[in-house]
């Protein structure tokens, strides 16, 4: 009997401190609205979330959260108190929680190095897709779908290469090889290969399925 309340009073606890900490989230939260097929929720942070200056939008990193669930990632990716951040987070079901404008810089590459240059968080869109591990936990083809929604415009407009899509996983690993002695610097598994190449597939094939309806 005892050791049935002791459960209950620590289920109830962890439920008022998820809430607690979602409450957080929905702090920042700004609006809601459908687009095409999917919801978008946005957010406005504080200045503290990003880096000084105005991003280069040059490449595009692709990342999966490594939690449990979208709203564990919100909450630590809305998180005042630490240096983690995205523009957008894409849940399975499709769903983009917007977190900064294409001209932000949250720091969300880390140490990575790209195209000769380091600091990519400075040039690039950050996207977080929901997954525990895309290796374990492919991306939904929804997700994949979002995420081209999104990211469409922003290619268009600041002339994106696709080469320049990339993983995370890339650019540590490309920061890694420049600095063999930073054995303090774990490598990074974010997104997995096969979802990459899915994701290049499906973005190469609207941009020319686009590309053929304006001739």
């Amino acid at each position: 009997m005892k050791k049935g309340i002791i459960l209950i009073v620590i289920l109830v606890a962890i439920a008022a401190i998820a809430g607690m900490t979602n409450s957080v989230a929905q702090n920042y939260k700004t609006g809601a609205r459908t687009e095409g097929k999917y919801r978008v929720i946005t957010y406005k942070l504080p200045e503290s979330k990003f880096l000084n200056g105005r991003n280069k939008l040059q490449a595009v990193v692709l990342h999966h959260t490594a939690c449990a669930t979208t709203a564990r990632a919100i909450e630590i990716l809305t998180n005042p108190n630490n240096d983690r951040g995205c523009h957008v987070v894409i849940d399975r079901d499709g769903t983009r929680h917007v977190l900064a404008s294409p001209t932000q810089i949250p720091p969300h590459a880390g140490y990575s190095y790209l195209n000769g240059k380091s600091g990519v968080s400075t040039f690039s869109i950050g996207i977080e897709f929901q997954s525990i591990d895309t290796n374990v936990q492919p991306l939904t083809e929804a997700q994949i779908e979002s995420a081209i929604d999104y990211l469409i415009p922003i290619i268009r407009k600041y002339n994106i290469p696709l080469k320049n899509i990339v993983t995370h996983e890339q650019v540590r690993r490309a920061w890694l090889d420049r600095h063999p002695d930073r054995k303090d610097v774990a490598s990074k598994c974010d997104i997995s290969q096969a979802d990459h190449k899915r994701f290049m597939a499906a973005i190469n094939k609207r941009m020319n399925t686009n590309k053929r309806r304006h001739r």
